[in-house]
């Protein structure tokens, strides 16, 4: 069969490498793709958020499923699209994507099903919002609704960093109309976890656990980015946690959607906190994780497009998956100066020693090939992904292979997997 994969980061590429290994597989697609892509896949020069176009190319070339990667065409209705037009495709619905599009409705979801998560007020003008952080215990967390590329939540610690914040969101309008309301959430405490899952509907079935690390600089500092890296498993994620966050979180999380008459089918993530009063939801995303299917997917040993087949038809729960016991580390290789500024078209040198390597997977993100050489695209260039027996070993060689990757105005943090 033909696959078509929709987005243009390291997550597709994660997405696109491990649909490549399954012997249903005849040709994927992927647009807009990416350098990394290219080499396992026929890349199309379509955005991810030209919808009739995509539908377009799915209609005049022989492709059996399309996968969407990225959030934005998941908000925009592209599965409601392509279903409308008899394509088959795995993903949400625009009604169901809302979980992530915006975080007032998950949060109100969370509520009135009982989900355990931090107490939060909805405010929807610059007035109310800063009558309210007078009365705020800090610090706190400032959310804007909408989708903000994995920036949009600021951690205040002071009454004036909280006036900045709501400034920054509601006034100078950094995350443009995502901003237009905000969530005020108590601040929690304790290890942070994602843990992804298969949806179909009715089923959910846990993937195994990830912890992310958002902050650009080592020790958690510097701003918020979409990952600096990420490692699988979690040493906090105990047995008895995954049993608790089934039947109070994942569980309630899928019955609480086909209630509100907006059933689930895709990938549902989880960001959990694991506080001393037991695991909250932090919020909820409607695809992949980007680090997170980096380290993830690596350790799936079950053919994914059998469990999109499954999920599409609503049998998850006549699927056995599996995983692998190893541990995998990913650092992310960025550009100096992101999540702010910084330039692109620097050759990456050093990947085609990784190649050669059984335990390293290098995953491609803001990449591109100029003049027969592969150069920078983006804020985040690479994730360097390593597999061990435990996550020590996987650091190792993650940060081993880290040295042999180089391109000018390199940036990456040295304590990833070190939590």
């Amino acid at each position: 069969m033909n696959i078509f994969v929709i987005g243009s980061g390291g997550r597709e590429h994660a997405i696109v490498w491990k649909l490549a290994k399954s012997n249903k597989i005849d040709k994927i697609y992927c647009a807009p793709g990416n350098a990394g892509i290219a080499e396992i896949a026929q890349c199309v020069d379509i955005s991810a958020t030209d919808i009739n176009k995509l539908v377009e190319f799915v209609k005049n070339n022989p492709i059996d499923l399309t996968v969407v990667g990225m959030d934005d065409p998941l908000m925009l209705g592209i599965v409601d699209t392509f279903e409308k037009e008899g394509l088959k495709i795995f993903g949400p619905r625009q009604n169901a994507a809302i979980i992530e599009g915006s975080k007032i409705f998950s949060k109100e979801l969370m509520k009135k099903y009982n989900i355990p998560t931090a107490e939060y007020a909805v405010i929807e003008d610059v007035v109310s919002a800063k009558e309210y952080i007078n009365n705020c215990e800090y610090p706190v967390v400032i959310k804007a609704d909408g989708l903000a590329l994995g920036k949009g939540v600021l951690i205040c610690n002071t009454l004036e960093e909280a006036k900045e914040a709501i400034n920054t969101i509601m006034i100078d309008k950094k995350f443009g109309d995502a901003g237009n309301k905000i969530v005020i959430e108590e601040f929690l405490t304790g290890p942070e976890v994602s843990v992804l899952s298969f949806c179909d509907g009715e089923n959910i079935i846990p993937m195994v656990s990830a912890q992310d690390h958002k902050r650009a600089l080592d020790g958690d500092k510097g701003l918020n980015t979409g990952g600096m890296g990420t490692f699988s498993p979690s040493k906090y994620y105990t047995e008895e946690i995954h049993k608790e966050c089934i039947k109070t979180i994942f569980t309630p999380s899928i019955k609480a959607m086909k209630r509100e008459g907006r059933p689930f089918r895709g990938i549902m993530f989880f960001g959990l906190m694991l506080t001393d009063k037991g695991p909250k939801l932090l919020e909820y995303n409607a695809r992949f994780g980007d680090p997170e299917a980096q380290v993830v997917l690596p350790r799936l040993k079950t053919d994914l497009v059998e469990i999109f087949e499954y999920a599409i038809e609503g049998r998850l729960n006549e699927i056995n998956i599996e995983w692998d016991n190893k541990a995998t580390v990913c650092v992310v290789l960025a550009s100096g100066g992101y999540p702010v500024k910084y330039d692109k078209g620097y050759e990456i040198k050093g990947l085609e020693i990784q190649k050669q390597k059984e335990d390293i997977i290098v995953f491609h993100a803001g990449t591109k090939k100029e003049n027969n050489k592969i150069v920078t695209n983006g804020g985040r260039v690479l994730g360097i992904t390593a597999i061990g027996n435990d996550i020590n070993e996987a650091r190792e060689k993650a940060y081993n292979a880290v040295k042999e990757v180089d391109f000018s105005n390199k940036h990456f943090r040295s304590d990833i997997g070190i939590k």
